[in-house]
């Protein structure tokens, strides 16, 4: 995870200080890209606990679909969507909403949503080579009714020498608490996908517009670097599913995780 931990001091040593629309303030600089060879290891952050259950949660809740905060909290295991959410725990057309019932113009004649994820999987098995293979959660006509707008909001597939590679255009990255969680995701997304589609996994590419330490994350960004990294843990899944709506909690393993401890920090609403 060098290279997160390379970004950390990068914002920290480089950063501009900026107001931002919680009110907390950040260091931000803007434009980053990362890379990942998920051949190496499952790039899940060692150098502070991170609870792979919930990046899982949030993730299957996705791919269901899913835009209830109160349904992810309880079924899924992740609560943090609360924090958004109307009195009812609606979230509006969040990301599962998007990418698997885009709502457009030619919904609107057809009166059906584009299911963009099972396309990109077909996609990849029937036309590996396509520029593209394209999931974007930002709907532009839909970004209003939104609880909050999509900070992970585009990714690409890439195939080559029988690998799958994805990259992903995040526009809003809290460098501290969200990407640990954001790299372990896609990096499961890529898993999953390769997966049903018969391949193995390659990179993963994280380009950042907005890369920001929020002020009141200084101090435990610097705790985090004092820390030496250790070995990446292997994501393991059972290997009998072959359908992305099939996965379910009990099909994924992680191994030989063994992180510093956690580094508590409240999330800027």
């Amino acid at each position: 995870m060098k290279q997160y931990h390379d970004l950390l001091r990068h914002v920290l040593e480089n950063g501009i200080k900026k107001e931002d629309r919680t009110g907390t303030g950040t260091l931000s600089t803007f434009g980053y890209q990362m890379r990942f060879n998920l051949q190496e290891g499952f790039p899940l952050v060692t150098t502070k606990y991170v609870n792979y259950e919930k990046v899982l949660g949030e993730l299957l809740a996705f791919i269901a679909g899913e835009t209830n905060a109160n349904v992810i909290a309880e079924k899924y295991r992740f609560k943090t969507w609360k924090l958004w959410a109307d009195e009812d725990g609606e979230l509006g057309p969040v990301y599962g909403k998007q990418w698997r019932s885009w709502w457009g113009a030619s919904s609107i004649i057809n009166r059906k949503g584009i299911d963009q994820l099972q396309n990109v999987v077909e996609q990849i098995k029937t036309n590996p080579n396509s520029r593209r293979l394209i999931v974007s959660a930002w709907n532009v006509g839909e970004l209003d009714d939104m609880a909050l707008p999509p900070c992970h909001l585009l990714f690409q597939f890439y195939v080559a020498d029988g690998k799958l590679s994805c990259q992903l255009y995040q526009r809003s990255a809290d460098l501290f608490l969200g990407v640990p969680y954001n790299i372990a995701s896609y990096a499961t997304l890529i898993h999953m996908i390769a997966q049903v589609t018969g391949l193995e996994v390659g990179e993963f590419v994280h380009t950042l517009g907005d890369a920001h330490i929020y002020l009141n994350h200084v101090e435990q960004v610097k705790e985090q670097l004092s820390r030496e990294p250790r070995e990446l843990p292997q994501l393991g899944l059972e290997p009998d599913i072959k359908n992305i709506d099939d996965f379910d909690f009990d099909d994924f393993s992680l191994i030989l995780y063994n992180p510093h401890p956690a580094i508590k920090a409240d999330v800027s609403v």
